[in-house]
C-alpha cells in the first residue's frame, strides 16, 4: 500500500531565524507544520544553545540541501574566557578554571591573525558525528572517548568585535565543518587560559543573510499567502552555478533520465532550464553530452 501523504506539496526554501533553546529538527517540524509541507529538511544542525540563520527546504528543493551543507557559514560568537566546559559551551559541567590575563584588543587581533586560513581542526566529543554507528556526543555522555580524525577547514575571517573583561566577541566565517567551540577553546589556549562558548549566533549560510530570515512567532502570523510569499525557489542557492538552456524536446530526454548533444558548453556542472522553467542539475560531459543528475518536478519555478 502506498504511503499516505501528510501535508501538501510544498516546494521551496524558508529562511529561518531559530531562537535559543529548540533543536534544529524541532524548529524544522514548527515550521513544516505551519506550511503544511509533506517533505522537509534541514541544511546543517544549530545547537539549542544557539540562534540564527537556518534554511529549510521544502518539497524539491530538499534535493539542493546537500549543496547548502557543502556551504561556508558565518557567525558572532562570544566566548567566555577563563572557564572550560566538557561540552565546550555553556550547557556543560565546568572541568577547569584559570586566571585571565591582562590583555587589550591589539593583543588579541594578533592572534586572532594566527588562525586565519586553512588549518586541521579534531571534531569534538559532543558532536553528531558518528563511530561504530553511535554519535560521539552518546559516547560522551557515557564518559567515554574516542580517536577523531582532524578535518581541513577555512577561516576567511576572524574579526573582534568586543573585549569586555572575560568576554570576547568575534565575528567568524568558516567553511563548512568548523566547530566553533572547539576554536573558542583553542584561541582561549594561545592567550594562555581557557575558554568556552557562551553565545552563538549564524549570521550567514551558503550565500543566504540573516536579513532576510522570519522567526517563528513571525511566521505564525502569517496568512498563508504571506508564507507562500516567503518560500524562495529551490534554485535560489544556485546563483553561481552555469546556466544551459534546452529545448522542449531535450528536457523531455533529460525527464527521461536520457543524456542529450549539447555541444556549445565547457564541461563541468550546470543548471538546466526548459523555457525558461527549472528542470535540473546536470553534467556536461566532454563527448558534448549533458547528463542529467538531479531532476525536479515543479509546476511554476520560472527562470
Amino acid at each position: 500500500m502506498a504511503r499516505r501523504k501528510s501535508g501538501r506539496d510544498v516546494n521551496g526554501i524558508v529562511l529561518l531565524d531559530k531562537r535559543l533553546g529548540v533543536s534544529s529538527n524541532q524548529a524544522l517540524q514548527e515550521a513544516r507544520r505551519l506550511f503544511q509541507a509533506n517533505r522537509a529538511g534541514h541544511t546543517g544542525s544549530l545547537d539549542p544553545m544557539a540562534s540564527g540563520l537556518l534554511p529549510l527546504c521544502f518539497g524539491e528543493a530538499t534535493k539542493v540541501s546537500g549543496l547548502l551543507l557543502d556551504g561556508d557559514k558565518r557567525y558572532q560568537v562570544t566566548i567566555r574566557l577563563g572557564v572550560m566546559t566538557d561540552t565546550g559551551d555553556s550547557e556543560g559541567r565546568v572541568i577547569r578554571e584559570l586566571p585571565v590575563a591582562a590583555f587589550g584588543a591589539d593583543e588579541v587581533r594578533v592572534c586572532l591573525q594566527g588562525f586565519l586560513g586553512e588549518s586541521w581542526q579534531t571534531p569534538p566529543m559532543y558532536s553528531a558525528l558518528k563511530w561504530q554507528g553511535k554519535k560521539l556526543y552518546e559516547l560522551a555522555r557515557a564518559g567515554e572517548s574516542v580517536e577523531r580524525a582532524p578535518r581541513r577547514i577555512v577561516l576567511s575571517r576572524l574579526e573582534l568585535l568586543d573585549l569586555q573583561g572575560d568576554l570576547l566577541s568575534l565575528d567568524v566565517a568558516c567553511s563548512k565543518g568548523t566547530y566553533i567551540r572547539v576554536l573558542a577553546q583553542d584561541i582561549a589556549e594561545r592567550l594562555g587560559c581557557c575558554g568556552m562558548v557562551a553565545a552563538l549566533r549564524r549570521t550567514e549560510a551558503s550565500g543566504f543573510d540573516l536579513a532576510r530570515a522570519h522567526t517563528v512567532d513571525a511566521l505564525q502570523a502569517m496568512s498563508e499567502s504571506e508564507l507562500a510569499a516567503c518560500l524562495l525557489p529551490v534554485d535560489a542557492p544556485l546563483g553561481d552555478w552555469p546556466l544551459v538552456e534546452v529545448s522542449p524536446p531535450q528536457g523531455a530526454a533529460l525527464r527521461q533520465g536520457q543524456p542529450i548533444e549539447l555541444l556549445s558548453a565547457a564541461p563541468g556542472s550546470v543548471r538546466i532550464y526548459c523555457e525558461r522553467t527549472f528542470l535540473g542539475l546536470g553534467e556536461l560531459l566532454l563527448n558534448g553530452k549533458l547528463a542529467p543528475k538531479k531532476i525536479f518536478h515543479l509546476d511554476n519555478q520560472i527562470l
